[in-house]
């Protein structure tokens, strides 16, 4: 763990983090109840503190940031801005967040954290849809009018206007900007008012809250964002509208002291790994076939249970070269250190091997302790009348970390392409 300013904690994937001066037992109590009895998955309780798993992003406690960023390999000494930078390009790239520099011209601070990004992205999303005019819809409206339009509403009328007989309550149709999703919009900015700690923020957000017009407070549920329908007129809406879901479903206001709100922007460095190889791969693989096809999460079946119930496999990465080439790669964020793959992770891809009729199989790996690595291939050892053979592949391939992410993203289709040559 270490200290990066004031109220901001930054520990590494698999720490843990004990009480502090900065991490107080309000702040692990405010964990403990977010942590409930069914538990998170970003991290577990243990004594006087937590242990953080596999996910990475931000976890604000009140007015404590807690940035929990990823690491390649345990032993090697971490650099807190080389994997914060890291990471904000792998997510993205994942999110399609517009990845075009390194040096992120296209926003106009450089964020600290993950949640700095998001509320930056947002902010420049609500600035675009002002500028461009917000868009305006019907609804329906009950309530007393000077001028009757609508439908007059009988019972109401008489119990409303017995005295001020020039009133008419009445049912109507309004077509402005007041409905669900500026709603939505609005609880958004205010929530980023209270949680952002960013000072170069502050001012585009009270802008926001003065140019946005001022909304009636709705609660908004999971079930509040079902009911946006995107069309052609709010399409430009969708970056902003994820966004907002983002932050207000993982929300969890402190009901009973008041200032530990949590705020959890947690992201699984597998999964994110995975689809940020993928991703990679259908950018940049390039191959001298002209049919070449990158999929993902492809399953077959490999058992059924006489009850009906199938048990599938699904390799991470699937390339398809032509009509009858096909390479599988299975990717994990951990590092071998220069020790073997687990057994079950070998078990494993000789099933995709068997079961998918593959050329070649790989496990893929961040590498950050050897810039230069290579693709090492094995064998598998089968037995066929009493003599051992070795006939499927299945290669280790270890993918260094780089800083520039157009960069990293070209040494990855560039890797896969010379396996799938060799």
């Amino acid at each position: 763990m270490n200290k990066l300013r004031k109220n901001h904690i930054v520990v590494f994937e698999h720490e843990k983090l004990r009480i502090s001066e900065e991490f107080d037992k309000e702040k692990l109590s405010a964990l403990q109840k977010y942590y409930g009895s069914t538990g998170v998955p970003y991290y577990s309780l243990i004594h006087n503190g937590v242990k953080f798993c596999s996910y990475v992003g931000v976890i604000q406690v009140g007015n404590l940031i807690i940035e929990v960023l990823p690491k390649a390999d345990k032993n090697v000494e971490t650099d807190s801005v080389k994997w914060r930078n890291i990471l904000i390009d792998m997510v993205r790239t994942v999110h399609k967040f517009d990845v075009q520099a390194t040096s992120q011209s296209h926003l106009k601070i450089r964020p600290n954290t993950i949640l700095d990004l998001y509320i930056e992205i947002f902010i420049r999303e609500i600035e675009y849809l002002i500028r461009n005019g917000l868009i305006k819809q019907y609804r329906k409206e009950t309530g007393n009018v000077s001028a009757l339009k609508g439908n007059l509403h009988f019972s109401r009328h008489i119990q409303e206007n017995l005295i001020h007989q020039e009133r008419f309550f009445v049912r109507h149709s309004t077509y402005d900007v007041h409905h669900l999703l500026h709603e939505i919009l609005y609880q958004a900015i205010t929530l980023i008012k209270n949680i952002n700690t960013n000072i170069s923020l502050i001012s585009r957000i009270n802008a926001l809250l003065l140019d946005f017009p001022e909304m009636s407070y709705k609660k908004i549920t999971e079930a509040s964002f079902k009911r946006i329908v995107f069309n052609r007129k709010n399409e430009a809406y969708r970056k902003s509208f994820e966004i907002a879901k983002f932050l207000l479903l993982q929300f969890h206001p402190d009901i009973s002291m008041g200032n530990n709100h949590v705020l959890a922007l947690m992201f699984d460095m597998n999964s994110l790994w995975e689809k940020f190889i993928y991703i990679s791969l259908k950018k940049h693989l390039k191959t001298d076939e002209a049919a070449i096809r990158v999929q993902t999460q492809n399953s077959i079946n490999f058992w059924e249970h006489e009850k009906g119930s199938i048990t599938k496999v699904r390799p991470d990465i699937l390339v398809s070269i032509s009509k009858n080439k096909q390479y599988i790669i299975d990717t994990k964020w951990k590092n071998l250190n220069g020790n073997n793959p687990t057994v079950e992770d070998l078990r494993q891809m000789y099933v995709y091997h068997e079961y998918f009729n593959a050329e070649k199989v790989a496990l893929l790996y961040p590498n950050d302790v050897f810039p230069t690595a290579e693709v090492v291939k094995g064998k598998y050892s089968k037995k066929k009348h009493d003599v051992v053979e070795n006939l499927m592949e299945c290669s280790i391939m270890p993918i260094s970390v780089k800083k520039d992410v157009r960069e990293w993203q070209k040494s990855i289709g560039s890797t896969v392409y010379e396996w799938v040559e060799m």
